[in-house]
């Protein structure tokens, strides 16, 4: 039911529509209204937010939490937010609020990791597709590209 928009999160792209199925399964749809908060720098990764609809302002302090708090930007229908969260157990790098009234597909982390308890074969291709992301990262960042290669 949830398949298309959760393709369009980049961590899911690549994934087969049967596994996706599988993780639409653990999605649940959520609604904020102006100036709910639905992640808060620093307290615990919630898991991905898909915007469907409405818009969020994602703001962020220094590491330490302390000083001005300043805008990343503004995503409206179609963002995905929290990525990470899913996949690293730690604080969150931002805050994320709804400017206005807001719908979003959710995937919260403790689903996800059901998810992929129930569903070994997603967790392997997930791992292959993670690993494709580290090396082409790292081979950027090398300054590699295809012609160095060949």
């Amino acid at each position: 039911m949830y398949e298309e928009l959760l393709a369009q999160a980049p961590l899911f792209q690549d994934l087969s529509r049967r596994e996706l199925a599988w993780l639409g399964d653990a999605c649940r749809e959520r609604e904020y209204a102006p100036g709910d908060v639905l992640v808060r720098q620093g307290g615990g990764g919630v898991g991905l937010f898909i915007l469907t609809s409405g818009s969020v302002r994602i703001t962020a302090r220094q590491e330490n939490g302390e000083g001005a708090e300043r805008e990343i930007g503004v995503v409206g229908s179609g963002a995905v937010v929290g990525e990470r969260a899913l996949l690293e157990d730690g604080p969150s790098a931002a805050s994320v609020t709804a400017v206005e009234a807001s719908r979003t597909l959710v995937l919260r982390t403790w689903d996800f990791e059901v998810t992929l308890r129930e569903y070994p074969d997603l967790a392997i291709h997930l791992l292959t597709i993670l690993s494709q992301r580290l090396h082409e990262a790292h081979a950027s960042l090398r300054g590699d590209d295809e012609e160095d290669r060949r």
